[in-house]
């Protein structure tokens, strides 16, 4: 059974170029989106407190990213990097989360496939990052965050094949990815996650 996502499009070279060019805005937004992950993966805790077979892994991916959240903050500190006072609305997010399905079982199967396709994309534009660093200790975390923000994106797949036909979930999983590259092509270039 296949839980890797393949993106339908990859990230711009631009993309990048404008990661480096201001590498400490960049850090403030990957902190705002390591508190959002831990905060996402806890609201399919509290509003599926019934989904117990997924509980213990929502609670595992919470606490990864809260770690990472931990580690890029701890990073920030040694250059002198406050957190900034707002979040900024993600039109990633926001434009994902409105070709979700309203309905409560379609929206939770959207949400969990969403999550997949955001874990994922965060894993193939942090090897970008990782690939873009010289070496030293910042260019080995960013190695360490590629592999587990992959890891996560299988995980939110295999939630979702727990509680719905594989079909289902293949064909939905393509739509929304289908949808996400178009999102993504988009966005305007901002030293950012998203």
């Amino acid at each position: 059974m296949k839980l890797r996502i393949d993106l339908k499009s990859n990230s711009r070279k631009e993309w990048i170029d404008t990661v480096m060019a201001d590498f400490d805005a960049f850090l403030q937004d990957h902190a705002n989106c390591e508190r959002k992950a831990s905060s996402m993966a806890m609201s399919f805790v509290a509003k599926f407190p019934d989904r117990l077979e997924i509980i213990p892994q929502l609670i595992e991916t919470a606490v990864e990213e809260l770690e990472h959240f931990r580690d890029v903050y701890q990073l920030m500190e040694s250059r002198n990097i406050q957190l900034p006072h707002e979040i900024e609305k993600d039109h990633y997010m926001a434009e994902l989360i409105k070709f979700c399905r309203s309905g409560k079982e379609d929206r939770f199967m959207d949400r969990l496939l969403l999550a997949s396709i955001v874990e994922t994309r965060g894993a193939e534009r942090f090897k970008m990052v990782y690939e873009a660093l010289p070496d030293g200790e910042i260019k080995k975390f960013y190695h360490r965050l590629w592999a587990s923000e992959a890891k996560h994106g299988e995980i939110f797949i295999d939630m979702a094949l727990h509680y719905f036909e594989k079909e289902l979930v293949y064909s939905r999983l393509e739509q929304m990815s289908e949808e996400e590259a178009k999102i993504l092509e988009d966005l305007p270039l901002k030293p950012a996650l998203h």
